[in-house]
């Protein structure tokens, strides 16, 4: 394992061990609350206000999709690197 994959590593086990936390807990169920209020079509006043909705929206899904998103990317991290022992020992 070189010194990036080294510091990958530990950048996803700091982004694994915020996901533990009682404030990440807490702002995903506020991210959730808020998500309702914005994707609400009556509130909407113009077509700038709905497109800034959607992006407001778009914010939202991003961050309550990260977990899953640092979770995928290190478990696949942990396949490349053993693929990449495999390969090494066999040369």
């Amino acid at each position: 394992m070189n010194a990036t994959d080294k510091e990958l590593e530990k950048y996803y086990e700091d982004m694994l061990s915020m996901f533990r936390t009682a404030g990440w807990k807490t702002l995903t169920e506020d991210l959730l609350t808020n998500a309702k209020g914005i994707n609400s079509v009556e509130a909407t006043k113009d077509n700038k206000d709905l497109f800034f909705r959607k992006g407001q929206l778009y914010v939202i899904a991003s961050l309550l999709n990260l977990e899953e998103q640092v979770r995928d990317a290190y478990d696949n991290l942990g396949v490349e690197q053993e693929e990449e022992e495999t390969e090494d020992a066999l040369i």
